[in-house]
């Protein structure tokens, strides 16, 4: 396993991290168990939820139910932000929210501290330095170790750089994105500023909902329980101009020897920007499969190929 420091920091996070959207949901506790002692046998140290994942808190319950005597062997992130009930008082990121989110989050993970806590979305109605100065005294407390953000813009995240410096308040030093081989919109204003402004960038959903896997085939029906077998983000995703794309990555990854799978892992590992992918897994073989992925380091000349095949 490869490990990189998390944007300018002393953090060092494996080049695969773990989403755990699927705990609680998707996953039961002992499913849950099963996937996380498996990623850290294989070297994997960084585990990704939030609050919101399964159902009102369940995914950080069951990882940390799973983490027990292994919790300072992993860095542990997740997130605030997102709605954890009705009405304005259980969301967001003012000072009264984060104050009580923090602690939610620390009793259902069952631990101390937080190694990563990161903003799930920006808040309209709460300004920034609200928000930053309330998590720098969260870092102050040793409740939480560093910042990252979610979901940001380009000119959020200089704007945030800027609040954080000028007031001598901890910075973050990650940008959780969604960033793939189908959705490179991040390299529109994300990637270049986490680039100017010290941050690691952390891709999710690497794979496009499976897109990238090879698992969907045009004029197929979807894999029964899959991601995309149904519902409004399969009527996005499972179109024509996305299967082009595939099928034309798969045949340029095969050429060089890989599947698809490694080359989805592969390409964003190789930009010096991205510190983790974060990718889910429901069983431990998706575990060791997206493990042996992220080993390919493209050349110069095969990311330059890739970018002609993937350009929007």
């Amino acid at each position: 396993m490869e490990y990189r420091n998390l944007g300018n920091s002393g953090l060092q996070v494996s080049v695969v991290g773990i989403g755990c959207n699927n705990f609680g949901g998707r996953m039961d506790a002992d499913q849950t168990a099963t996937v996380v002692h498996k990623a850290i046998d294989e070297g994997i140290n960084l585990f990704d939820t939030a609050d919101a994942y399964g159902g009102q808190g369940r995914s950080e319950e069951f990882l940390g139910r799973a983490l027990q005597g292994r919790r300072h062997d992993i860095v542990l992130a997740t997130k605030f932000a997102s709605a954890m009930g009705e009405g304005p008082m259980h969301s967001g990121g003012s000072r009264r929210w984060i104050m009580n989110a923090v602690e939610d989050s620390l009793r259902r993970l069952d631990t101390d501290y937080i190694d990563l806590y990161q903003v799930h979305r920006p808040d309209p109605n709460t300004p920034f330095e609200e928000t930053l100065r309330a998590l720098d005294d969260l870092v102050t407390q040793g409740k939480v170790r560093y910042l990252g953000n979610s979901n940001f813009t380009g000119w959020q995240i200089a704007h945030t750089h800027w609040i954080a410096q000028t007031n001598h308040y901890a910075p973050f030093i990650s940008a959780q994105n969604q960033y793939s081989l189908l959705d490179r919109s991040a390299e529109r204003e994300v990637v270049p500023a986490a680039k100017q402004f010290g941050l690691g960038i952390l891709p999710f959903f690497p794979l496009a909902s499976g897109m990238l896997t090879g698992k969907y085939r045009r004029g197929e029906p979807a894999p029964e329980g899959a991601r995309l077998s149904q519902g409004p983000m399969a009527e996005r995703t499972l179109n024509d101009r996305n299967f082009d794309m595939v099928e034309k990555l798969e045949e340029f990854a095969q050429r060089q020897g890989h599947n698809l799978l490694e080359l989805a892992f592969g390409w964003l590992a190789s930009n010096p920007q991205v510190s983790s992918v974060i990718a889910g897994a429901t069983k431990p073989e998706q575990v060791a499969a997206n493990v042996a992925a992220a080993s390919w380091r493209l050349t110069e000349e095969e990311m330059a190929e890739v970018d002609q095949i993937a350009r929007r």
